[in-house]
């Protein structure tokens, strides 16, 4: 930290996303500021680390809208089953699906063959018996 005197600080968890503190702290107390989550006499809060003066009131008050929104955004997705998922990568894939009678198609010799496609495990001993 620049300077040789290191201030800290700390308020309250109400109403504040960590997300929303952690990503605006240095655009308002600069670079070398810090923000971690800390318990004061039984309350949890925010321990702000800083070279200069702490939050002002209006940052705070900004931080607090911004952690609002958060919320708000997370409570409607819950909602919205349609909504996209912002991860595609974790979208379900369908691996198999059974009849609803509950009976499968191969119990009912209705299996799907090509003459190209052996079982796995006649593969594995055509193929890796070669060395």
């Amino acid at each position: 930290m620049s300077g040789s005197v290191v201030n800290k600080y700390w308020i309250p968890r109400h109403d504040i996303h960590k997300k929303v503190i952690t990503q605006e702290l240095q655009y308002y107390l600069g670079p070398d500021a810090t923000v971690r989550t800390y318990t004061r006499e039984g309350e949890d809060g925010f321990l702000i680390t800083t070279a200069g003066n702490c939050l002002t009131d209006e940052q705070i008050d900004d931080i607090c809208i911004k952690s609002r929104e958060i919320w708000e955004k997370q409570a409607a997705a819950k909602l919205d089953p349609e909504k996209p998922l912002k991860r595609p990568l974790h979208q379900p894939v369908l691996i198999s699906q059974t009849p609803a009678e509950g009976v499968s198609k191969w119990r009912n010799g209705d299996r799907k063959t090509h003459d190209t496609q052996k079982p796995y495990t006649d593969r594995r001993r055509g193929e890796g018996s070669r060395r």
